[in-house]
C-alpha cells in the first residue's frame, strides 16, 4: 500500500509530467514551422482544388515565415497522394488538401491503403461547392417537382450525364432518384468536356453539373431546375434548392479540406486551423473562390472530423443502393 507521503509524491510527479507535456506541446506549436511545409494535392495541377491549395499556401507562408509548398501527387483517383500523407511523420511538415472524395473512395474501391478517420487529424474545411440540376429545354420539366412527376410517368426513360462512375455528379443523381422514388438512367462520360456538348445538343436530357453550366443557363441554352446545396447559389439566386422544391432532406455539397497525419501535435493543428479560417475569410480569397463558384467554408477540426464520419456512412449507403461494385 502507498503511504500518504508516497501517494503525494506520486501525485506531484504525475502533475509535473502533465504540465511538462502541455508546455512542450505549446512550445512546439509556437516555434512551428522551422522548415518548409509540404501541402500534398493528390490530383493534377489546374483544378479548383489546386487553386485553393496555392491560395492557402501563399497565405500560410506569409503568416508563419516558412515556405508552404503545394506538391501535386496525382494517381489512382487520389489514392497515391493521400497514402503518402497518411504514412508521413506526424510533425506538421506534410499536410493534405483533398476533396470530399476521400469519403467516397473507400466504398468505390475494394481496398484503400488508408483510413480516412484513423490516419488523419482534421484541420479545417477550406471551401465547398454545390451542383446544379440542369436540363436541356427539350425536356418539359421546369422545376424539380415537374422532373419527379415526369420521371414517375416515364421510368428509366430520362437519362442524366455525369463526369464518371462514382463522381459527385453521378452520386448526386443516384441520391436524387432514391429519395424521389424515381428511376433515372445514368450515362457516364469522361469529364465535363465531354458532357457539355451532349447536354447542350440534347443527346442527354439532364445533368447535375458544376458551375460550368451557369453561363449556359443564363444564355437560355439550359434550364436550371434546382441546386443541390443547403442554400441557394449566389450565381443563380432565383433557382431554388432541391430541398425547398419539395424533396425534403436532399443535400449534396462537395468540399475541400486540410488534414494532417494522425498524431500531429494538437497545438500545431489548432494554429493551422486558426490561420486557415482567418485567411479564407479575407477579401482576396473570397474574390478568387467566387470566380470558381466556390464558397469559403471553414470550421473547427471537430466539425470536419464529424463530417468525414457522417459522409463515409452516407455515400456507402448511396453506392450500395446504386449497385456500384467496388473495383
Amino acid at each position: 500500500m502507498f503511504s500518504a507521503g508516497r501517494y503525494l509524491c506520486f501525485a506531484f510527479v504525475s502533475a509535473c509530467a502533465s504540465v511538462c507535456a502541455v508546455v512542450c506541446i505549446t512550445a512546439h506549436a509556437q516555434t512551428y514551422p522551422v522548415k518548409p511545409v509540404r501541402i500534398i494535392n493528390p490530383f493534377s495541377p489546374g483544378g479548383s482544388l489546386d487553386l485553393v491549395a496555392r491560395l492557402l499556401a501563399k497565405s500560410l507562408t506569409g503568416d508563419l515565415g516558412q515556405q508552404f509548398i503545394v506538391e501535386n501527387r496525382p494517381g489512382a483517383g487520389g489514392t497515391i497522394g493521400v497514402e503518402l500523407v497518411a504514412k508521413s511523420p506526424a510533425d506538421g511538415y506534410t499536410l493534405l488538401i483533398v476533396q470530399s472524395s476521400i469519403t467516397v473512395n473507400p466504398s468505390l474501391q475494394r481496398k484503400v491503403p488508408y483510413d480516412p478517420v484513423k490516419d488523419f487529424e482534421p484541420v479545417s474545411k477550406v471551401s465547398s461547392y454545390m451542383f446544379f440540376v440542369v436540363a436541356h429545354p427539350s425536356l418539359t420539366a421546369r422545376s424539380v417537382k415537374d422532373l419527379i412527376a415526369l420521371a414517375k410517368a416515364r421510368p428509366g426513360q430520362i437519362n442524366y450525364a455525369s463526369v464518371g462512375v462514382g463522381s459527385g455528379t453521378h452520386l448526386a443523381g443516384e441520391l436524387f432518384g432514391h429519395m424521389a422514388g424515381v428511376k433515372l438512367t445514368h450515362i457516364p462520360y469522361k469529364g465535363t468536356g465531354q458532357v457539355m456538348p451532349d447536354i447542350l445538343g440534347g443527346q442527354v436530357a439532364l445533368t447535375f453539373g458544376s458551375t460550368s453550366v451557369v453561363p449556359h443557363v443564363k444564355s437560355g441554352k439550359l434550364i436550371a431546375l434546382g441546386v443541390t446545396g443547403a442554400k441557394r447559389a449566389p450565381v443563380l439566386p432565383d433557382t431554388p434548392t432541391v430541398d425547398e422544391s419539395g424533396l425534403k432532406g436532399y443535400e449534396v455539397t462537395a468540399w475541400n479540406a486540410l488534414f494532417a497525419p494522425a498524431g500531429t501535435p494538437s497545438g500545431i493543428v489548432t494554429r493551422l486551423n486558426e490561420l486557415t479560417r482567418k485567411n479564407i475569410a479575407q477579401a482576396e480569397a473570397k474574390s478568387v473562390m467566387d470566380a470558381q463558384g466556390l464558397d469559403g467554408d471553414t470550421g473547427t477540426p471537430a466539425e470536419l472530423g464529424n463530417l468525414v464520419k457522417s459522409e463515409l456512412v452516407k455515400w456507402a449507403r448511396v453506392i450500395k443502393i446504386a449497385g456500384i461494385k467496388p473495383e
